[in-house]
């Protein structure tokens, strides 16, 4: 989505007949730009702004710290099917396509176009989750959970078994082989199951990604193994049960090598994927161009799976930075603040809900122009900042204001 992930890759084409199965593979294109581009062919940089990562708050929603109003936007998942903003949740990754982005003094703020949302995995817990380290196997892939998971269902990491369907929103890093997870939800039951990754270990009929075996010499039509080759980013779709011989098998192929198109300004939120120096590496698979940049925490950290944030124009499907910052949990981001903007509802003294999202007051709040008798008013709009508490669930407030 983040570019956070994302990760999230622009319309996907279905690998199909053998003919134009490898042409497919070249051609399909990541990120998000896609028929979504306000720009033409040959005209350089659109005049939007392309933002990538986690939902991180409401008011309409906050990405990458800016408040985008998506009352107008159209509203996809990463297969472009068209959806509702009701299904825009506190920590999938986003790819928001918007109007220049600008500062009223009261913060970054734009009206945006076009919203893409999209998970990695979509699988089964496969044997128990380590609550201790945070971790946990879904459809072969080792999830990382951390103090900025999103859980949609109580109970957090402790709630979850083996057996269980979860969505994982998250962004992969390469260098663990693991996938950071932002939000996880309990699913029911699914049609098929789908995964995000590097194909390795191919064969003539199966490959794996991370520690799933798929089976791709089923689809009809056969797919040959000269459209695949190991490094390959895909995007599978699989049978949900898995062969007596613990298989997966596929359901279809998607390329999920991400591209983007040319725009004037663009915000990445991801991780670096590939690393030649401090000027030259990608991040989610986009190459990025620093040799200009500033970096307001230094160069030394920067390597494979250090998550970053970066600012600067796309072009010629480079974005060419002007800011490198970190944002890696490693470097002291333990947690990620959300941001929450409305009125309230259900308060009893100590919660309330704000945003579909319950709210929890402390020792420590701060009121800024409003009191917490206020907050069982339905007519009065607040802005909220808070943390996650321990369960993923609940938001713990920190600060909460008055909002004309």
């Amino acid at each position: 989505m983040t570019m956070s992930h994302r990760k999230l890759p622009r319309p996907l084409h279905l690998l199909g007949a053998a003919l134009t199965a490898t042409a497919l593979l070249l051609a399909a294109c990541g990120g998000g730009g896609g028929d979504g581009a306000t720009g033409s062919a040959g005209t350089g940089a659109t005049t939007s702004t392309l933002t990538e990562g986690p939902i991180t708050g409401f008011g309409s929603i906050i990405v990458n710290g800016v408040r985008f109003d998506d009352s107008a936007a159209a509203v996809s998942d990463d297969d472009d099917a068209a959806s509702g903003r009701d299904r825009l949740k506190l920590g999938m990754q986003v790819e928001v396509e918007s109007e220049s982005v600008s500062d009223d003094g009261s913060g970054r703020k734009a009206r945006a176009a076009r919203v893409r949302f999209g998970s990695e995995i979509v699988g089964p817990v496969q044997g128990a989750p380590d609550v201790a380290n945070g971790r946990l196997t879904v459809l072969g892939q080792t999830v990382e959970v951390s103090a900025a998971t999103v859980f949609a269902q109580s109970g957090g990491l402790a709630a979850l078994h083996a057996g269980d369907v979860l969505e994982v929103h998250a962004q992969y890093d390469s260098a663990s082989a693991a996938y950071r997870a932002t939000r996880i939800e309990l699913r029911g039951s699914v049609d098929a199951f789908r995964l995000r990754g590097a194909v390795s270990s191919l064969t003539a009929s199966t490959f794996r990604i991370g520690g799933a075996t798929i089976d791709y010499v089923a689809l009809s039509p056969q797919l040959p193994a000269t459209a695949l080759a190991d490094g390959q980013r895909v995007r599978v779709r699989l049978a949900p049960t898995q062969t007596a011989s613990g298989v997966w098998n596929a359901l279809a192929v998607r390329s999920g090598q991400r591209g983007v198109d040319d725009y004037a300004e663009a915000s990445l939120h991801g991780t670096i994927t590939a690393f030649s120096s401090a000027a030259q590496f990608s991040v989610d698979g986009i190459p990025v161009d620093a040799s200009s940049a500033v970096f307001p925490d230094g160069r030394d950290a920067l390597a494979v799976g250090v998550e970053v944030e970066v600012e600067g124009p796309v072009v010629a499907g480079v974005l060419m930075a002007r800011k490198v910052a970190l944002e890696d949990e490693r470097h002291g981001a333990a947690t990620r603040e959300v941001e929450l903007h409305g009125t309230t509802s259900g308060y009893d003294g100590q919660r309330f809900v704000l945003r579909g999202l319950t709210v929890q007051l402390t020792a420590a709040t701060v009121f800024r122009g409003v009191s917490p008798a206020d907050l069982a008013r339905s007519d009065l709009r607040i802005e909220l900042k808070g943390e996650l508490a321990a369960d993923g669930v609940t938001l713990l407030a920190s600060r909460i204001s008055r909002e004309d």
